[in-house]
C-alpha cells in the first residue's frame, strides 16, 4: 500500500462516514450531514462547526476537492459549495475499507457479533 496512504489510516469516524458520504457523488455539506446520519442510521450526527473544520481538513490532505458543477440554480441555492472525493481520497476511502473488512473477518471468525 502507498504509504501516503497509509500514514492517513485508520480514518477518524466521521472522515471515514465523510467520505463514504461522497463515494456516490457530489454533495454540499449540508447533504454530506443529512447522508451521513442516514447511512448510520442516526448512531453519526455531524454538527455543521465539526463538518466545515472536517472538510477543510480533508481538503488540506487532498482527500475532497470542492467542485465546480452546480446543480440548475432554479433547484438549489448559489451560495451552497460542492464537494467530491479526488482520486486520492476514493484511493485512501478504499484502503480504510479493506481494513474494516479485514478486522470485520475476525470479528465472524470469532462470532463476536453472535455472543451479544
Amino acid at each position: 500500500m502507498d504509504e501516503e496512504i497509509q500514514k492517513l489510516l485508520p480514518l477518524t469516524p466521521t472522515v471515514f462516514h465523510m467520505l463514504l458520504a461522497l463515494a456516490d457523488g457530489e454533495k454540499h455539506g449540508y447533504g454530506i450531514m443529512r447522508a451521513v446520519e442516514e447511512e448510520t442510521q442516526g448512531q453519526m450526527q455531524i454538527r455543521i462547526g465539526s463538518l466545515y473544520g472536517s472538510i477543510g481538513r480533508m481538503m488540506e490532505a487532498r482527500l475532497i476537492e470542492e467542485t465546480n458543477e452546480r446543480p440548475d440554480p432554479e433547484l438549489d441555492d448559489e451560495r451552497r459549495r460542492y464537494y467530491g472525493l479526488t482520486a486520492f481520497g476514493r484511493q485512501v476511502l478504499t484502503a480504510e475499507a479493506a481494513r474494516i473488512a479485514q478486522a470485520m473477518a475476525v470479528i465472524q471468525g470469532k462470532q463476536i457479533l453472535g455472543k451479544v
